[in-house]
């Protein structure tokens, strides 16, 4: 018989996907029928994530503050986060816990097995986007996080080739449990001559600059949804790229049926929730030649090397005034995001929920 939580503390944010993520997973597991606390660390949630929360029946959302691991001066600021989390395991009555943040995971005992989720991390993003020796600031929050992994019974990884970075900086092997997204029913009938981008437009591993260099190369227009401001003072500007601004789930879905080619020339990506939101509305992709991106898209859509905007400039335009093949490719697209559903997500993670509660079960119970 299948081992099932009763229910689980899962960790989040609302800064970036982890937060899309966790509602999708968190009402997967509901559904199931597993009891979900939602805590969230970091920046409190804007009205739209609470809105998105308060549609997931029978989520129980909780506001943690405290710090996230990446955006902490001190250690000291997550010993503190840890300790709020550890006190909701016991007054939740958490059988499971979830961290969507390992490095809050200690090495000590919380009472319940630990499932951590290797969404990203300061040095492989490091690794990708600066390729130098990590400065010192980066030193701590890296010990951190491996103290972290270390003390998880499972490991998740959104993708084959953010497992292999993981494991070549950490030494642990996580299980690869590809993201999905619910596709919305939303058809437009006519596609606009329009390239669209999204995400942490101010987060330079998304590398919205040789898409800025690119655009004022280009023919064709190109617009980017998302914040331009980061939590710790980054920002960008844009000038030839018109910049629209955070968008609600919903207006950034119609907008992308709506939209011809989708570009993310990202330098570090270990899944791309964007990209599969675009290709699940039917967009033709342009996607930076990374790993990641290889692995999920070969075959459904075209590639670019990550800094050369002369030739970024050139495959859009092309695919710009190419409509029947944008048209082709936007349909392979949404052909090969139907590998990528929220069902097969809930489903392998129950799955790996499953093999640590096996692990702390009593034999008999174990083996029943």
């Amino acid at each position: 018989m299948s081992m099932r939580p009763r229910h689980v503390l899962m960790t989040t944010d609302a800064v970036g996907g982890v937060w899309t993520y966790a509602l999708d997973l968190a009402e997967g597991l509901l559904a199931r029928g597993v009891g979900v606390t939602l805590a969230v660390l970091g920046p409190a949630p804007g009205p739209a994530h609470r809105q998105a929360a308060r549609q997931v029946e029978g989520l129980a959302l909780v506001e943690v503050g405290r710090s996230l691991d990446w955006l902490a001066d001190h250690p000291e600021q997550l010993d503190e986060a840890e300790r709020a989390l550890r006190g909701l395991v016991a007054r939740t009555g958490a059988d499971l816990v979830h961290l969507n943040a390992p490095a809050l995971g200690g090495e000590d005992d919380w009472g319940a097995p630990v499932v951590g989720v290797c969404h990203s991390c300061v040095a492989t993003w490091w690794d990708a986007v600066r390729g130098t020796g990590l400065p010192q600031d980066f030193e701590w929050r890296t010990s951190r996080l491996a103290a972290g992994y270390r003390g998880c019974d499972r490991l998740i990884a959104p993708s084959l080739a953010f497992a292999q970075a993981t494991a070549a900086r950490y030494g642990v092997q996580p299980v690869v449990i590809h993201n999905g997204r619910r596709p919305a029913a939303l058809h437009a009938p006519e596609r606009r001559r329009m390239v669209l981008t999204s995400g942490r437009l101010w987060d330079e591993g998304k590398n919205i600059a040789v898409l800025e260099r690119a655009a004022v190369r280009m023919r064709g227009a190109v617009e980017a949804a998302g914040p331009l401001d980061g939590p710790n003072g980054q920002t960008v500007r844009l000038a030839k790229t018109r910049a629209l601004g955070p968008l609600s789930g919903e207006a950034l879905r119609r907008r992308l049926t709506e939209t011809s080619v989708f570009c993310a020339p990202a330098l570090y990506e270990p899944f791309g929730l964007g990209v599969l939101e675009a290709a699940q509305a039917g967009c033709a992709l342009v996607l930076s030649d990374i790993p990641t991106f290889r692995e999920l898209w070969e075959g459904a859509a075209l590639f670019v090397q990550p800094r050369d905007d002369v030739a970024l400039a050139a495959v859009l335009d092309e695919l710009l005034d190419d409509a029947d093949r944008a048209r082709r490719l936007g349909r392979l697209a949404s052909e090969r995001a139907g590998r990528f559903s929220v069902d097969a997500m809930v489903e392998g993670t129950l799955e790996v929920y499953a093999d640590v509660l096996a692990l702390r079960a009593p034999l008999g119970e174990a083996a029943a």
